[in-house]
């Protein structure tokens, strides 16, 4: 095997952003997170705060949603989002872009949005993703989009929201990681749901991925890698 379990958990934002969850799913969930070390949870931005709570001191993020899941709030909306998310102490944040105005054309008002969000998030020492929602763009517009993460120095660029009509693509990891510069990391979301998955865009150079199926993925990396079952019950 070419990587740790560590190499592999750390790679999962565990993805509690169905509505119908309730607070004792999330509850449940947010410690799942914590039994298998993933890289975060990202939760429904209400229970943020609930979520940081548990998370303190485990070395798993908490993480939340900005202009989710369409991007079309107004700019002001999205900075009273992240400032309402970094109080209730969330450490990475996970931003939809305004895909109304991608598909317009309209650069500047896309540019101006995110770095809105990027410059309150990095104020707070903490880190921000850029969902593009591939499944309604071209490549020209995916690379725009990076090249503007890219001056922006945002922190990650990521495929989808996972609740578009599409999801992670290994044609638009590659191109996504193609036109980032090399300090701009690459998360792939939608369609990850299972190890096999996880690896093939690992092999691209993904470092994150959301995932529901986190017990399953990560079990089985423990049975590749001879190592006693992580949680038994899962």
């Amino acid at each position: 095997m070419t990587f740790t379990y560590s190499d592999i958990s750390k790679m999962i934002d565990h993805s509690l952003l169905n509505p119908t969850l309730t607070a004792a799913q999330l509850e449940a969930g947010c410690r799942l997170a914590v039994a298998y070390d993933t890289a975060s949870v990202c939760i429904l931005p209400y229970y943020l705060r609930r979520c940081s709570e548990i998370l303190r001191g485990t070395g798993v993020k908490s993480s939340t949603t900005i202009g989710f899941p369409h991007g079309g709030h107004t700019t002001a909306v999205k900075t009273a989002e992240a400032e309402r998310a970094l109080a209730d102490g969330g450490e990475e944040l996970d931003m939809v872009v305004n895909i109304s105005a991608v598909l317009s054309g309209d650069w500047d008002y896309v540019r101006d949005d995110i770095r809105a969000v990027t410059e309150i998030t990095h104020a707070a020492g903490q880190k921000v993703k850029v969902i593009f929602e591939n499944c309604y763009l071209n490549d020209d517009q995916k690379i725009r989009l990076c090249q503007i993460c890219g001056e922006l120095r945002t922190d990650w660029v990521k495929t989808s929201t996972g609740y578009g009509t599409g999801g992670a693509t290994l044609e638009d990891l590659r191109l996504m990681r193609r036109h980032s510069p090399p300090e701009v990391q690459v998360k792939s979301a939608g369609g990850i749901r299972d190890l096999d998955a996880l690896l093939r865009v690992r092999e691209v150079g993904v470092t994150r991925s959301g995932a529901t199926r986190t017990a399953e993925m990560l079990e089985e990396c423990c049975r590749r890698l001879g190592l006693p079952p992580r949680c038994p019950n899962a």
